[in-house]
């Protein structure tokens, strides 16, 4: 049986990624997976990195099991909305809370790549956006996509990192997610 972890990144629980999430989660509950979910918006927690990597900060208990939660999971599901090239803030105060040396991660003697301590594990990104498909990858180089897939999940060793891409979502219709809502439903059945 997979341990799936659903982290929802969205500040804003009556939010569209929530229903996506919940989606997901339905799905996934047909495939007898055991599953767990985050809400990062319901942590208590210390957003700011304030030593940055050289002084160690106390791990609040929220956090703390956030990481046992991600040792936990063979698959890990993010959604997210795309806001400003990148992710909420809330969701990046805690990936650099929890992302950390020694979890994620370890520097390495004489070598500039770290050994990736999260190797094993599978993700799916689900995004919102309000940027068309065609202008996030040809105009603005899919910045999320990049920082987020490549820059922290892949740079961990979870791989591979599969991206659902769902936009526009700010003028979007109710059949257009509600369209989206059954092909999350879906991701959820296949676990994927």
């Amino acid at each position: 049986m997979k341990n799936v972890l659903i982290i929802n990144g969205h500040p804003n629980p009556e939010s569209y990624n929530y229903a996506l999430a919940a989606a997901y989660q339905q799905g996934a509950a047909t495939e007898q997976a055991n599953l767990k979910t985050i809400n990062i918006t319901e942590l208590e927690f210390d957003g700011n990195l304030r030593g940055g990597y050289q002084k160690e900060q106390a791990l609040e208990p929220d956090l703390q099991q956030a990481m046992d939660a991600i040792e936990w999971a063979d698959h890990l599901v993010w959604f997210f909305p795309m806001w400003w090239y990148g992710y909420p803030a809330l969701m990046k105060g805690f990936i650099d809370r929890v992302f950390l040396p020694g979890f994620a991660f370890k520097y390495q003697e004489n070598s500039p790549f770290p050994k990736q301590l999260l190797t094993g594990k599978t993700a799916r990104v689900v995004i919102t956006a309000d940027s068309p498909g065609w202008y996030n990858r040809w105009i603005m180089g899919q910045p999320v996509i990049n920082q987020f897939k490549k820059g922290t999940l892949m740079f961990c060793g979870i791989k591979p990192v599969k991206v659902t891409y769902i936009a526009p979502i700010r003028k979007s219709t109710l059949e257009f997610r509600q369209q989206w809502l059954e092909k999350v439903k879906g991701l959820g059945t296949q676990l994927a």
